[in-house]
């Protein structure tokens, strides 16, 4: 890559190129629809947390953080930040494409006042970035995933603690 990437927020004129992005990186409709699905979302989708990576002009990658809940046994709900999905054009990948959405979207969650995040995701690749096992903290998916796959972070110090519980998706990740 010669020309510089650049991340930005999405606006409404990205919304089918990033639709069709998701198809392509995916191989299928499902996360794409997810994107839509959740922008129509008032409760949990956050426009400033919908970022596109544009090269030469054209969008090659986009990342997503919506809001999720993380409730305990006494029913104590505490919102973080779900990264899902985060999609880069086949012919743009292993260029760091995606490790700059990720740290751009952890930068501007941050700076929104959000206090950590939750992916599920490869072992070797979110650490890289901070994420640890979320049973650290005690905190659960609400599916059976492997634990070394079900990872946190903490945008401020102590973001997440004395928080544990499962982790409960928006109903439009039931779809995919």
């Amino acid at each position: 890559m010669h020309s510089p990437l650049i991340l930005i927020t999405e606006t409404p004129d990205n919304f089918n190129a990033v639709f069709e992005l998701n198809k392509i990186a995916f191989g299928q409709a499902n996360e794409a629809m997810l994107v839509d699905a959740l922008r129509r979302n008032s409760n949990v989708f956050i426009p400033e947390l919908s970022i596109v990576a544009l090269y030469k002009d054209a969008i090659v990658g986009h990342i997503l953080f919506t809001k999720v809940w993380i409730t305990d046994h006494q029913g104590n709900k505490y919102q973080s930040l779900s990264l899902a999905p985060m999609a880069v054009l086949p012919a743009y990948q292993n260029q760091g494409i995606g490790g700059q959405l990720i740290n751009k979207g952890l930068s501007v969650a941050a700076a929104l006042g959000h206090k950590s995040v939750i992916v599920l995701g490869h072992e070797h690749y979110y650490p890289k970035f901070g994420f640890k096992p979320a049973n650290i903290w005690h905190i659960k998916a609400p599916f059976d995933v492997p634990s070394k796959n079900f990872m946190a972070i903490e945008l401020v110090t102590n973001g997440l603690a004395q928080i544990n519980g499962t982790v409960f998706y928006p109903p439009e990740f039931d779809a995919v």
